[in-house]
């Protein structure tokens, strides 16, 4: 999964990153050059007391470190754009992808992971395309250049890398074969304290009414605990790697000088040639660490791609089709000229993986500019049959279509174009009342959000605001009441001048009276749209053109008010529990 993420991702960028595999050519000659031209210097300048000697020779290092340098800025500054590039394609295309997901493939994963896919993951993917670049591509290079450059200063003393390496390898392969469990279950755990968090922010004042910070506490406890004996084991055995192979440079740098003295105490080796000898041992263990330290990050990396691709791989059942319909233009009938027909035909609707309907044949006509109303106890269906009109959800039988047109048929920008939807939960986006309201049609202007607002119910308190429609808007809209959220949700739909209307139990939060004006004036501020109400309270739905009565998904009766409650007992029990027999005559 990680080859494919950085062959996908990287194609843009082969140009800068040959550039930089070149560049890091020229810094690994660089380097090795260093230690035979030091080993000049003595043999030819300290040696023989040669002070020119020593000057000129100096002066090549020094240009040569000069060279060095500037490559391995502009190598680094390649490699940073690539990877940075990389993580900015790959966020954009995780974004994009999952805002056409439904809202059964959203919970598949969850809020809390797919954030963590889309920060953590991703940074673990930038942080080995970026080490890779510019430490990695490095380290084979001079891997081979020191081996070479080692057997040119002194071939027998070169056996000590037939032990040194393997040596090496063995040790961080066993520390290796542990690190790789704990990296694999890092990102879930992070995904549990995402989820453990959001919880707690999303519904601290439910967790003070009831008293429960002490659970709460414990539960971040747990996760946060888990989270750290994973970081802390993989810290310990980090702690142990680089000092083991601190010991075995360290045994090297001993090898070297105890056999060196040997050959030059027999004529064999001169001092400047054991000096070089060993920077190009020190060359060659460094570069062998270098690429332990990228195989210690390619698992967790290796993790984080697969996950990434997880949520990629998800075709997402809601998308266009090849050839899309188009919804005729509204007919200006005398309702009307905004409201189409919706009609339910046969519609059916089960969860993936479920045994049981939420919908059964539900067969329901929505005539242009008629207030239908869905009504039921909780769990009856009436969300989810909200969520397949603007096709958020598809049906699993049967067919939802709009003026004739099977929405399925139709492109879901032009169909929710021409269905706005009132979540059951307002939420509104930070920013200002205008920009929220703007979140309808953006080409609205003040006067149009004004009636909007006064359709709504909401002008009274915006007005009174001090700043009015610049009034600043927190995330969630958590600086108003419930039910100036909702007054303000509805405003935002009534700016779409669409042509159905969807309110999900939109006005539980209001009070009874500012229900019936808001209600009242629906009609007028809708210019005849139809109109499809989901509520449980008996209020929102009495005076709607046709009720319909849900229960368990199936429908067990529709009709206006008066005849529900001569022939519905389900609907009759629903109006009953709420108010008098005298209130529902």
């Amino acid at each position: 999964m990680l080859l494919k993420t950085l062959r996908h991702y990287l194609r843009p960028y082969a140009g800068p990153l040959t550039i930089v595999f070149l560049l890091k050519i020229v810094e690994t000659i660089a380097v090795l050059s260093l230690p035979t031209l030091n080993a000049d210097i003595i043999n030819d300048g300290v040696v023989t007391g040669d002070t020119h000697k020593i000057w000129s020779l100096g002066g090549v290092m020094l240009a040569i470190t000069v060279l060095q340098g500037i490559v391995a800025i502009v190598g680094t500054y390649l490699s940073a754009k690539a990877a940075m590039g990389l993580g900015r394609e790959m966020r954009r295309d995780i974004f994009n992808h999952v805002q056409h997901f439904n809202l059964e493939e959203v919970s598949r994963f969850g809020a809390p992971s797919l954030i963590t896919r889309s920060t953590n993951d991703i940074q673990q993917v930038q942080m080995v395309v970026f080490m890779a670049s510019t430490m990695m591509l490095m380290a084979p290079i001079m891997l081979v250049g020191g081996t070479i450059m080692a057997l040119r200063v002194d071939v027998p003393l070169s056996g000590l890398l037939l032990v040194l390496i393997p040596l090496l390898l063995v040790v961080v392969g066993s520390i290796m074969g542990r690190l790789l469990p704990h990296f694999r279950v890092m990102q879930s755990r992070i995904d549990r304290v995402n989820l453990v968090m959001r919880e707690q922010i999303q519904g601290v004042r439910v967790i003070r009414a009831f008293v429960r910070q002490k659970q709460r506490r414990q539960v971040f406890t747990e996760a946060n605990d888990a989270l750290t004996d994973t970081s802390l084991r993989i810290g310990r055995l980090f702690a142990m790697l680089f000092p083991s192979v601190t010991v075995i440079m360290n045994l090297a740098s001993i090898g070297v000088m105890w056999f060196g003295g040997l050959r030059i105490n027999d004529g064999q080796m001169e001092v400047g040639d054991l000096t070089a000898f060993l920077n190009y041992i020190m060359q060659i263990l460094f570069s062998v660490m270098i690429a332990v330290m990228l195989v210690t990050i390619l698992p967790r990396a290796q993790v984080a791609a697969t996950r990434f691709q997880e949520v990629m791989a998800v075709d997402p059942a809601i998308k266009a089709p090849a050839q899309p319909l188009h919804l005729p233009a509204p007919g200006g009938a005398a309702a009307g000229a905004r409201g189409r027909r919706v009609r339910l035909d046969n519609v059916t609707f089960r969860y993936p993986g479920a045994d049981s309907r939420v919908l059964a044949e539900i067969n329901v006509d929505m005539p242009p500019g008629t207030t239908t109303a869905f009504i039921g106890s909780t769990g009856s269906g009436k969300t989810t049959l909200a969520n397949l009109l603007p096709r958020l959800l598809d049906v699993t039988e049967g067919s939802v279509s709009v003026d004739g047109v099977d929405v399925r048929d139709l492109d879901p920008h032009e169909l929710r174009e021409n269905v706005a939807t009132v979540p059951q939960k307002a939420y509104l986006f930070s920013g200002t009342i205008r920009s929220t309201l703007l979140h309808g049609r953006q080409d609205a202007t003040d006067a149009e959000l004004w009636d909007a607002l006064e359709a709504a119910q909401a002008a009274g308190f915006v007005q009174a605001l001090d700043d009015g429609l610049d009034h600043k808007v927190d995330q969630g809209g958590v600086n108003f009441s419930g039910g100036q959220r909702q007054r303000l949700a509805i405003a935002r739909a009534l700016v779409r001048r669409a042509g159905v209307y969807v309110f999900d139990d939109s006005f539980s939060a209001l009070d009874y009276a500012t229900d019936a004006r808001l209600r009242a004036g629906l009609p007028r501020a809708t210019g005849g749209a139809t109109i499809v109400v989901v509520a449980q309270r008996v209020a929102s739905v009495r005076n709607a053109d046709q009720i319909v009565v849900l229960d368990e998904g199936h429908i067990v009766g529709i009709g206006t008010h008066s005849e529900l409650m001569d022939a519905c007992p389900t609907y009759a029990e629903i109006v009953l529990s709420q108010i008098s027999a005298e209130e529902a005559a």
